[in-house]
């Protein structure tokens, strides 16, 4: 059979699967802590809010349901972190040797498992944390950081022209998006119809078709080194060397250029992650209410700025440096973080994601900007770096956004929203010292390389 070099459908079924999944987790949660909690079934009609359900008497249990689910939250955050920021290291950088594959292939796999155990529970309604163990067991399998830095390793292969790879980049971020919108749809109406059971066996079927598509059909971009097979003691003496070598081999310059794009990508994704986690909550809460519905129409919403992000980088790579693109990404994170302390409204609530139409055009443009200053042979341990930090400040920021929420939610509950803007300054003054003394062009890309000694341009100069 011919093999393909497409690696969008695979982020696109993942991300039609997970998020299928995502915004059920936490109202799964809810609701049988609700039932647990108050001894009465979880208040559910055709009204786009169960506000006018809920008299006094409730909102003191209601606030006790919104502490124990964002804490559960964090216990599930906390149970996968470790294992899968060391998963995703080794196997990442692994890929450098062993090809891009297994980084995309065990993902699916935890996924799967992590689907099924959903799908036990809810349908046994077993002890709703054995949700933590699978969490956990899932996690060994790597987690999205995993998949995706597999994705951007396998996209660096392919591409060439700087402004080729950072397209291609926003275009697998725009995947996520697009089809973690109709996904987010679809399970509001699913759930209201047919309960919890068969939006999560969906799932899980679309995570079995993806295996397949990974397995037998998508090929290998890098060359596997058979003669290493056995010799895995070899393996893992080269596979830390090429990661110690990012941060320790080089130009002086190269090293600091590394570390601060680094940085700025692990704080910025800090912020925009722990803030996101929280929503569900907050439109599940007073004044809002959520039904299921207009949850789901809220989560796509939320993921329709992988879209509007992907044209904005588009357009203005014609006309705007890097590092400008990702100034106005961060901007829109923190104005549209700002604005929804304040939604107490069914309409506002929408209104907030408009100022965040462009909060994902820093996640490509900064990967494409790390991208640029290692060489070829490289990046599988640079994005194994970068899939290690996002994780770690995904999870990280899940669990102490998670604690934070719990502790404010019955006297501000837009409180973690007002903090999450106002983090915002630290990628943005981070950003801001890298543009005061350094200029990331293709001269300056192939100074670094020249000057590392690892890889340098075959065109000339440029006068």
């Amino acid at each position: 059979m011919k093999r393909l070099y497409f690696i969008e459908p695979i982020v696109a079924i993942y991300a039609f699967a997970s998020f299928m999944v995502y915004p059920l987790v936490q109202q799964y949660v809810y609701r049988r802590l609700w039932l647990e909690i108050t001894n009465s079934s979880y208040p559910v009609s055709d009204n786009t809010s169960q506000c006018a359900a809920n008299n006094t008497s409730h909102s003191r249990q209601q606030d006790e349901v919104q502490k124990a689910a964002s804490l559960f939250s964090m216990y599930s955050d906390l149970s996968s972190m470790i294992p899968s920021l060391i998963v995703t290291l080794l196997l990442v950088a692994y890929s450098d040797q062993r090809g891009r594959k297994i980084t995309i292939i065990m993902p699916i796999i935890g996924s799967l498992i992590y689907t099924l155990s959903f799908l036990a529970v809810s349908f046994f309604e077993l002890n709703l944390y054995l949700l933590i163990a699978a969490s956990f067991v899932s996690a060994l399998f790597g987690g999205i950081g995993t998949m995706l830095g597999g994705c951007f390793s396998y996209v660096a292969d392919l591409c060439e022209d700087s402004k080729q790879k950072t397209l291609r980049m926003a275009v697998v971020d725009m995947m996520i998006g697009l089809l973690a919108g109709v996904a987010s749809i679809s399970t509001g109406y699913f759930l209201h119809a047919v309960g919890f059971n068969w939006p999560f066996f969906t799932s899980a079927i679309f995570q079995a078709v993806n295996l397949i598509y990974a397995v037998f059909i998508l090929e290998e971009t890098r060359v596997i080194d058979r003669s290493e097979t056995a010799a895995c003691c070899r393996a893992m003496q080269k596979l830390a060397c090429s990661i110690c070598n990012l941060f320790v081999g080089g130009s002086s310059q190269r090293k600091w250029v590394f570390v601060l794009l680094i940085v700025t990508f692990s704080s910025l994704s800090f912020v925009n992650t722990g803030g996101l986690s929280m929503i569900t909550l907050y439109e599940l809460n007073e004044p809002l209410c959520w039904s299921e519905i207009l949850v789901g129409y809220g989560a796509a919403a939320s993921t329709s700025i992988f879209i509007t992000s992907f044209v904005g980088v588009y357009l203005f790579s014609f006309c705007l440096p890097n590092i400008a693109i990702a100034f106005i990404g961060m901007l829109s994170v923190a104005i549209s973080m700002f604005m929804t302390a304040f939604a107490k409204t069914t309409l506002m609530m929408f209104l907030v994601r408009i100022p965040a139409m462009f909060a994902i055009m820093p996640f490509p443009v900064l990967r494409s900007m790390m991208s640029k200053v290692v060489s070829k042979s490289e990046q599988g341990a640079l994005f194994a770096c970068v899939a290690f930090t996002e994780n770690l400040s995904t999870n990280g920021s899940s669990a102490v956004f998670s604690r934070i929420y719990a502790a404010t939610v019955a006297w501000c509950p837009g409180f973690i929203f007002l903090l999450g803007s106002g983090l915002c300054i630290i990628p943005i003054s981070l950003l801001g010292i890298f543009r005061c003394f350094h200029s990331l062009d293709s001269n300056d890309n192939q100074a670094l390389l020249s000057e590392d000694g690892t890889e340098a341009s075959d065109d000339p100069p440029v006068a």
